[in-house]
């Protein structure tokens, strides 16, 4: 049985014709994409319970070296006196943790066209073997022709739900991050007005 649906796989790519190469390269970048981003937005790594344990109970700063959080108090901590800068570097740290994310809006709208045209393409021939002398194709040859030929937009759609699935969920966790961010930045301004500075800054964790 695994050997027979071994083969089944394996015409189900030979159906795809050659658009079958565009196809295993979206497969490979979404697997990729997906597989990075979830590792790099680990919540250690970008924020730290024991930073923003600090941040919220006013106590100073320390541990969580080298995470998002980190980089963004130690630059607060050199431009004390510029917020916008500060908001600014924050939403650098945000567009970085975005990173390859659009490509998987991209692949899950190119997939299933890329799969559509392989069918097309397929069909074009099936219906090109149709007999002149009779006007009817075979019906084994035809009915086979047109199960390879749909085989392309199966393979452009199980790429592109897991792509879009990744997309929605790694963007719900970038933009919870970035509510979380906006939240801390908001008490470690009001924590400088208040002139309260910690006696461990992050730049000191960081280094």
């Amino acid at each position: 049985m695994i050997i027979s649906s071994a083969f089944a796989m394996i015409e189900i790519v030979k159906g795809a014709g050659l658009l079958i190469y565009p196809l295993g390269i979206c497969s490979v970048a979404m697997v990729y994409i997906v597989c990075e981003r979830t590792y790099a937005l680990r919540k250690n790594v970008i924020l730290p319970q024991d930073l923003v344990d600090a941040i919220i109970q006013n106590k100073p700063y320390s541990g969580g070296r080298h995470s998002v959080l980190a980089r963004i108090l130690e630059f607060a901590e050199e431009h004390r006196q510029d917020e916008d800068a500060v908001k600014a570097f924050a939403r650098l740290e945000l567009n970085r943790m975005e990173r390859g994310i659009p490509y998987l809006d991209v692949i899950y709208a190119a997939a299933p066209l890329i799969g559509l045209s392989g069918t097309v393409t397929g069909l074009l021939q099936v219906f090109s073997q149709i007999s002149p002398d009779t006007g009817l194709p075979d019906p084994v040859a035809f009915t086979r022709g047109v199960a390879l030929a749909l085989s392309a937009t199966v393979i452009g759609l199980s790429i592109a739900i897991p792509a879009l699935v990744g997309s929605g969920y790694l963007q719900r966790k970038v933009e919870n991050y970035a509510v979380q961010m906006d939240s801390l930045l908001e008490r470690i301004n009001s924590r400088r007005v208040n002139g309260r500075a910690p006696a461990e800054p992050a730049a000191a964790a960081s280094r």
